[in-house]
């Protein structure tokens, strides 16, 4: 599915990417660019670039970048078309019928096919929990003190004991048996089809949009497994979803609860706690962890306080603050999840409960303690040993005291002898004091003002100052053509680029040769290459001396590939007289 590139660029140009990021990222201007905190990667020191003369942005620390309209599909999990009609939204314009390539056209096909007959399924395990046959799943639900409108608001539902009840019924709204077994909702075999769900209430998944794209089913009775999810298809992946984030993101509260399972959610949801979230049956994932960072800077942990939840809250703490999330634990003792602590205590004690929260490095400290006697004097010197080591990776002299303080009033030990074993720690594991109480890390980085290494990097840095100075390319193409770009990606970026050039610079874009590449994927890397921080700290004429040496590797790496390819011995001997000719002469752009 694709518009016209006429349509795509009104649509970019329209919508100012200074505006749009700026409206999710706090930008500030430095020199030509804006700057600010990547939203697709935690960090301290602003590496987010964003350029209002090329409408693109691009990201040093992770290697995101793209135009305004690859910005909206990273950011809210968009497809291409999605970001367009959102954009177009935005700046007013009325979209055309969207044109079709064929294989476009059936992957659009197949997504929506896919959509809809979830949809059905939905509406199908709805009217099955409403009959007579669904006693079971409604019995369950009303044990699990559900009102109707819960049970309404989260469309539940139940597939009933035949297993193969969806299956007629998907048959008979004109679905294929190829379309049923592509959901994932229908088992195909040799011996027949067969419901993937039955005997189970049925919790629909729906992405951000509302739009179910998957189900999970808890068994009725003592069956195996007691939750079965969806597996992926092409519009549904665990690892970017999260169940209830469809009414969380629209939150007025300033975090969000992150619960195990369905019933936790819809439990919280009923209770009013209606920022809460979970996992789709699988860990938490760095994936996750971003997805909440687009609408939250801080999660509160609400997992069973047995083994496995423990091991669950120690395994997510890490990815959620690389995510750039602040993170509390809440204790729900002596009950083991939200759905048990609420029908006992009650949302009030629950919020109290919220204000007790402890921090993620505390709660880690306090689960570390469990593992030791404290009654024997080794296993005690050991818990802070093992305490000390946790500290020592605070590289902030603030946030190392405070948590040394902390954990030393908590647990009775002198506030000096465990800062004197932290600061011990520090230097045994790379840390230099440069004072009494500032650490800084020991860098084996060596600052690099350098010309470019490697013919990639050369192609890159010319396709980068090509963008920027477009007067220098009656220099460059009297040495370069497109093809010299041994690369594919970058001889593919490079023709769009000298065809732009060759009609003037005002006709300079790099931001449209983006959308070439936004169905591949690639527009990242194609961003990266008008983005090239190598030259960012030299002055004009070492800028130009790189270039001309870039320019100089890239002819001579081309023709000697040309040279190794080549049986005309005439060409040959036309190709080594040019070799011969780059090597003596100078590069004048």
């Amino acid at each position: 599915m694709f518009y016209s590139e006429e349509i795509i660029e009104e649509v970019r140009q329209r919508n100012p990417i200074v505006d749009v990021i700026g409206s999710y990222v706090h930008l500030t201007k430095k020199g030509g660019n804006y700057f600010g905190l990547c939203p697709f990667h935690n960090e301290k020191s602003p590496s987010f670039s964003v350029s209002a003369s090329k409408q693109m942005y691009h990201c040093f620390g992770c290697g995101k970048g793209g135009n305004v309209l690859t910005f909206v599909m990273e950011y809210e999990n968009y497809s291409f078309p999605e970001a367009m009609e959102m954009l177009a939204k935005r700046a007013g314009i009325e979209l055309p019928q969207q044109e079709y390539t064929p294989q476009m056209k059936e992957e659009a096909d197949q997504r929506t096919l896919l959509l809809k007959m979830h949809k059905d399924a939905a509406i199908f395990y709805v009217s099955m929990l409403r009959s007579p046959q669904g006693k079971p799943g409604l019995d369950y639900l009303k044990k699990r003190e559900l009102t109707d409108e819960t049970i309404r608001n989260f469309g539940l539902g139940y597939a009933g004991p035949h297993p193969a009840a969806l299956y007629r019924y998907l048959k008979s709204k004109g679905y294929t048996d190829a379309q049923m077994k592509d959901s994932g909702l229908i088992t195909i075999r040799e011996r027949g089809a067969g419901d993937r769900f039955w005997n189970r209430v049925m919790y629909p998944i729906m992405d951000a949009n509302n739009r179910v794209i998957a189900f999970g089913g808890r068994v009725m009775g003592d069956g195996e497994p007691k939750y079965l999810n969806s597996p992926e298809t092409k519009i549904f992946d665990k690892s970017r979803n999260l169940y209830g984030l469809n009414v969380a993101r629209r939150t007025k509260e300033k975090y969000f609860l992150v619960c195990e399972g369905y019933m936790d959610v819809i439990s919280m949801h009923q209770a009013g706690f209606t920022n809460a979230v979970a996992s789709l049956g699988t860990a938490f994932t760095h994936q996750h962890g971003m997805i909440i960072k687009r609408y939250t800077d801080e999660v509160i942990l609400c997992y069973d306080m047995d083994g496995a939840g423990r091991k669950a809250v120690l395994r997510a703490i890490p990815i959620l603050k690389e995510a750039g999330l602040r993170i509390k634990v809440l204790s729900m003792a002596p009950y083991k999840d939200p759905d048990e602590f609420m029908k006992n205590l009650g949302p009030e004690e629950f919020k109290v409960r919220i204000s007790q929260a402890v921090n993620a490095f505390i709660f880690e400290v306090d689960t570390l303690r469990t593992q030791y006697d404290f009654s024997d004097p080794e296993e005690k010197a050991n818990f802070f040993n093992e305490t000390a080591k946790k500290l020592a990776e605070f590289s902030d002299e603030i946030e190392r005291s405070s948590y040394t303080e902390a954990v030393a009033k908590k647990f009775g030990i002198d506030y000096g002898i465990l800062r004197s074993k932290v600061n011990q720690i520090g230097n045994q594991v790379g840390l230099t004091r440069k004072d009494e109480d500032e650490w800084k890390p020991k860098s084996t980085v060596q600052t690099k003002k350098t010309k470019d290494h490697g013919i990639r990097e050369a192609q890159k840095l010319i396709l980068t100052e090509l963008s920027q100075e477009p007067g220098v390319y009656a220099g460059v193409r009297r040495y370069l053509a497109a093809d010299d770009f041994t690369d594919d990606l970058m001889r593919a970026v490079a023709n769009e680029l000298f065809a732009q050039l060759e009609q003037g610079a005002d006709k300079l874009n790099p931001a449209s040769i983006v959308n070439h590449f936004i169905d591949s994927d690639l527009y990242s890397e194609v961003a990266a290459m008008f983005s090239s921080a190598f030259t960012e700290d030299l002055s004009e004429d070492e800028k130009r001396q790189a270039l001309r040496e870039a320019v100089g590797r890239v002819r001579e790496n081309s023709l000697e590939k040309k040279i190794a390819d080549c049986t005309d011995p005439m060409q040959l001997m036309e190709l080594l007289k040019k070799k011969n000719e780059l090597k003596a002469g100078r590069i004048e752009l």
